[in-house]
């Protein structure tokens, strides 16, 4: 007879046919983030077959989601698909690159990625269970993320999975390794981990945390937490505030006034009324919001000082928290935040200066039209982080440590939002906020993206990396995710072609596959030829000036026009051809006003002079590839382009130069 549970199977089989009716992919994607979407193009181009799933209804995570000031860090760790990304905003701005950007052209461009490469996608779906063998991921099953829809599980089989979800869900399910929150300094020898209560995003002294002022049996405002201040750097389960990016519009023909959220209870903002009441003096939304001003009168708001747009010590369950117990969250981070934009507009608590400024702005008519114009992802800043191969560290961003399998690079200052809020010596104090810069591009380690390998063998986790917190605030941007995306597909193909575990990858082939074919379209890549390079010839006395350049550093020249002294890139292996040149143009403060610059295109020498006045620098970056020209490289002697000291008295900086092959 058969057994009961070959029977459950049958009757499986004849009650949900779909449910084993799904093919089997190459790659499977979990999470139709910026990184997802990189990875499954990448992917796709590479011959794989390949599968997105994403519980929402929309692709690119926070990149469409809000975040349109593009927290860059340094360009020159934005390469492939992801600068080609930041191209084709800048294709619709009619710019050559554009890193502000409103959230609907991002996910358009998104979603042309996926079109143009025919990727499938189950929208709406989210992770339920793992089918693991082993150290092997066999398959996965997937069911409705809205509820009460008549839709059946899904499995979804695959040779190679990649998690691009900013929870971690897929590598905690497959029992891979994570934790959750601070460690403490001394488990990495760290200075920046753990708690940590510096100035930054900081209430000002004697902010009083109770109803009645100065009656602590009142109890405490909303906002404040219960918990004693622990000592300096040590450890524990605290996730960093998540937010929203919050677009809005002061174009009255675009604009939908900003109402009382249901739910709407003032007392949450009685911190930030008395926050109010002790600065006199800060009468703009600037002194309350990062207010960015974008494209077609939009804004990207980010949180700033002691309260904003933060929700701070409400997020620490999120991470492990069930489905039911996020969107709960999710809904209160909504509420608490449209609130907050309300309160701003309304409440006589606030001067009629901010007032009469909030007034001003609403919601975008054509921005989240299916979402009541309100973004479909907020900032889950950090969540599960595995422990993998290779943990990440404080070491790595300031340099004292090099992963020597280098597969991507990460600038970004080491940044952590306030993880509580308490009461310290009587006052309101935010607890957790760092921001420490000044440090060059690092590698991030292949090994940082791989389970151990023990825990499974076809896993690659791009965004919910290996690193510690604050290594991994450096890190988590969203340039940077895009960039491992491309990554994980690139190694998890070639784990498919080779017949080998991710973990037996090697990063040199990782490596030399994205660089020479950068786009994937075979293309010849652009060439960027960096102050550092061996094809840079120094003539005179050019001094070196560290940070805000491309890469690590910059040259500059200081004698003012009173000596010859010249600094020729010279490109590796150009071909025949059209060739369209740019000049990185690092903003220096004394900076010459004119800058003469010299292109020999193998037969003829062109001039063009750069003019400090029509070059304008945008967003979180401090330079800008200025266009050069054109031009046709004959082949014949090798080209170069010359920066010498023949323009106006002040700094010339000398920087990098690309040479991109022409493209009508």
């Amino acid at each position: 007879m058969f057994s009961k549970k070959y029977k459950l199977t049958v009757i499986l089989m004849l009650v949900m046919p779909v449910l084993y009716a799904q093919p089997h992919y190459d790659i499977c994607i979990y999470g139709g983030t910026s990184a997802g979407v990189v990875a499954a193009y990448v992917a796709k181009k590479a011959g794989k077959s390949v599968i997105i799933i994403e519980s929402g209804k929309h692709l690119g995570g926070l990149s469409s989601g809000g975040l349109g000031y593009t927290d860059i860090g340094n360009k020159y760790v934005v390469t492939g698909i992801a600068k080609d990304f930041y191209r084709r905003v800048g294709n619709h701005y009619g710019k050559f690159e554009q890193w502000i950007f409103e959230p609907h052209v991002a996910e358009d461009i998104f979603k042309a990625y996926i079109a143009g490469a025919k990727i499938d996608v189950y929208y709406e779906y989210r992770l339920l269970s793992v089918n693991k063998t082993g150290n092997e991921i066999k398959s996965i099953v997937v069911e409705p993320s809205i509820a009460g829809r008549d839709l059946p599980h899904k499995v979804i089989s695959a040779s190679q999975f990649i998690d691009c979800s900013y929870e971690g869900d897929l590598m905690a399910k497959a029992g891979v390794s994570y934790t959750v929150g601070r460690e403490a300094n001394s488990m990495y020898k760290e200075t920046y981990n753990g708690v940590q209560l510096l100035k930054g995003h900081q209430f000002p002294d004697f902010i009083d945390p109770y109803r009645i002022k100065a009656e602590p049996a009142s109890g405490l405002i909303w906002g404040i937490s219960q918990g004693k201040l622990a000592s300096q750097g040590s450890g524990d389960d605290k996730v960093q505030a998540y937010n929203y990016r919050i677009c809005l519009t002061n174009n009255a023909a675009n604009l939908i006034p900003v109402k009382r959220p249901e739910g709407y209870d003032s007392t949450r903002y009685e911190l930030l009324a008395r926050l109010i009441e002790a600065q006199p003096g800060k009468r703009t939304l600037n002194d309350y919001f990062i207010w960015s001003l974008m494209p077609n009168q939009k804004t990207d708001i980010n949180n700033r000082n002691g309260f904003s747009t933060d929700m701070i010590g409400n997020n620490y369950t999120y991470p492990e928290g069930s489905y039911l117990l996020r969107a709960k969250y999710i809904a209160d981070l909504t509420e608490y935040t449209k609130g907050l934009l309300y309160f701003f507009g309304h409440d006589s608590r606030v001067p009629i200066a901010l007032r009469t400024q909030m007034l001003q702005w609403g919601y975008p008519k054509d921005e989240f039209l299916d979402n009541d114009h309100w973004s479909h992802q907020p900032y889950i800043r950090e969540a599960r982080r595995m422990l993998g191969k290779y943990v990440m560290t404080q070491a790595n961003c300031v340099g004292k440590e090099k992963a020597l399998d280098g597969i991507a690079m990460a600038a970004y200052t080491m940044d952590s939002h306030n993880c509580d809020r308490l009461v310290v010596n009587g006052m309101v104090k935010n607890e957790g906020n760092v921001e420490v810069g000044d440090f060059p591009p690092y590698p991030i380690a292949y090994r940082a993206l791989v389970p151990k390998d023990n825990e499974c063998k076809n896993l690659i986790v791009p965004v919910c990396l290996s690193a510690s917190h604050i290594a991994y605030g450096s890190i988590r941007m969203e340039p940077v995710f895009m960039v491992l995306g491309q990554v994980a597909a690139t190694a998890a193909s070639i784990a498919i072609d080779e017949k080998i575990a991710v973990q037996k990858v090697s990063y040199l082939k990782i490596n030399s596959k994205i660089k020479n074919d950068l786009l994937l379209d075979g293309r010849e890549p652009e060439q960027i030829v960096d102050n550092q390079s061996k094809n840079v010839v120094i003539n005179g006395n050019w001094k070196t000036k560290a940070g805000e350049a491309y890469g690590p550093d910059m040259l500059y020249l200081d004698s003012h026009g009173k000596s010859d002294e010249t600094i020729r890139f010279y490109p590796q292996k150009i071909r025949r051809g059209k060739y369209q040149l740019y000049c990185y143009y690092p903003a220096l403060s004394l900076a010459a006003d004119t800058i003469a610059i010299k292109i020999f295109d193998g037969r003829a020498l062109h001039r063009e002079v750069l003019l400090k006045s029509k070059i304008r620098i945008e967003g979180q970056t401090a330079g800008e590839w200025v266009p050069i020209g054109t031009y046709l490289f004959s082949g014949k002697l090798k080209p170069y382009v010359e920066i010498d000291n023949t323009g106006s008295a002040g700094l010339i900086p000398a920087d990098a130069i690309l040479f991109k092959p022409y493209k009508k």
